[in-house]
């Protein structure tokens, strides 16, 4: 009797408890997605509105967040609807197996994606003459292209059961069911994920070697004119060739045109950009290297639970700790515009240009005179 008088009296306790939790998850996850939608949908009206943005970086950009746009829109209802049917599937296996095929999609495309614009950095500040040639509108949908093509190679699978998309209760959303190594086929989209995100994060620390191996100041080397009767001309020449000319000193050629003092040759000065190209290519780099690294922090929690559960047999993952690592992963789908605007001054000039009513108006200057 005893027991069972305990087991009522906290029975309504745990209904609470349980009952207040999906209430905390259903206000996240809404103001997550209203979060995504309005930041996401800004940035592309304002990609797609201001022709000066309409270069290499911002078309990726503007990709990735159409796809922010459409996984917040189409995954994250259904997530909200299974929260409110108590961490039930209240629709078919057909449409989890959908919903699953999306969100895996939407996580390798900006993986994908985000090593392909670290490769175009790398070109950017590397080999800016190649990069400016080839980066036109054309070679980034084709590198869209591939990389949906690639993304959709690596969601379609699980459709087949191959690496099973099913609805996970501790989740509570549809996604891979990830099993014991032995009787698991999701390892390889794992380790797939993995070696995206490290070979990104590779090609961003070349590139950093790059930009610090090419900042160092190098000594100025004077070349020795060539001289003809007091003529002096050639590589080296200065001004005083010119004056003995007219001033009437030796009888050879006309000087040439004044070249005066060169650097050292080197074969990656050729490479560097002026300093206006080479602050703004950094800058967009900066950009999009933080968005990596976001990725990057979001997504780890929910990677690392994931192969916990594959090498280790059985292994318990605490229940607070998965629903932070999932609703991590969901943040990340409103954190690109958030995190574009703040390191990117080009984007916030160009914001306040377009959009001057929504961020606030100037006050006139009235005319004054001084007496």
């Amino acid at each position: 009797m005893a027991n069972t008088s305990e087991f009522g009296e906290s029975s309504p306790s745990l209904q609470n408890y349980a009952s207040a939790a999906s209430a905390v998850k259903l206000a996240s996850l809404g103001l997550i997605m209203g979060i995504s939608l309005l930041g996401n949908a800004s940035l592309s009206l304002l990609l797609l509105k201001d022709s000066s943005l309409h270069k290499a970086p911002y078309y990726f950009l503007l990709d990735l967040c159409l796809a922010d746009v459409v996984r917040s829109a189409v995954c994250f209802p259904f997530v909200m609807a299974s929260i409110g049917s108590g961490s039930i599937w209240p629709y078919s296996g057909l449409s989890c197996k959908i919903v699953a095929f999306m969100s895996v999609l939407f996580c390798f495309h900006v993986a994908f994606l985000l090593f392909c614009v670290s490769v175009t950095r790398y070109m950017a500040i590397a080999h800016h003459r190649f990069y400016s040639k080839r980066m036109n509108l054309c070679t980034c949908v084709a590198v869209i292209c591939m990389v949906w093509t690639l993304s959709v190679a690596m969601a379609f699978p699980p459709v087949f059961d191959v690496g099973t998309y099913k609805f996970i209760r501790e989740e509570e959303q549809c996604i891979f069911e990830h099993r014991y190594v032995k009787a698991n086929d999701t390892l390889g989209f794992m380790l797939m994920l993995a070696v995206i995100v490290g070979t990104t994060h590779v090609v961003y620390i070349k590139m950093l070697c790059f930009v610090y191996d090419h900042r160092k100041m190098k000594p100025a080397q004077l070349v020795p004119a060539i001289s003809q009767n007091w003529t002096f001309h050639g590589p080296g020449a200065t001004g005083q060739a010119a004056a003995n000319w007219i001033a009437g000193f030796g009888r050879g050629p006309t000087p040439p045109t004044l070249v005066g003092i060169r650097q050292a040759s080197h074969p990656g000065n050729r490479r560097l950009l002026v300093l206006d190209e080479f602050k703004m290519e950094k800058r967009i780099g900066k950009m999009y290297y933080m968005i990596t690294l976001s990725f990057l922090i979001l997504w780890a929690p929910y990677i690392s639970a994931c192969y916990l559960r594959i090498f280790v047999r059985g292994a318990p993952v605490p229940q607070l700790y998965l629903s932070a690592a999932v609703w991590m992963s969901f943040i990340q789908a409103g954190a690109n515009p958030i995190i574009s605007f703040l390191f990117n001054k080009e984007l916030r000039m160009r914001l306040r240009a377009c959009f001057p009513c929504c961020l606030g108006t100037q006050t006139p200057m009235e005319p004054y005179c001084v007496i």
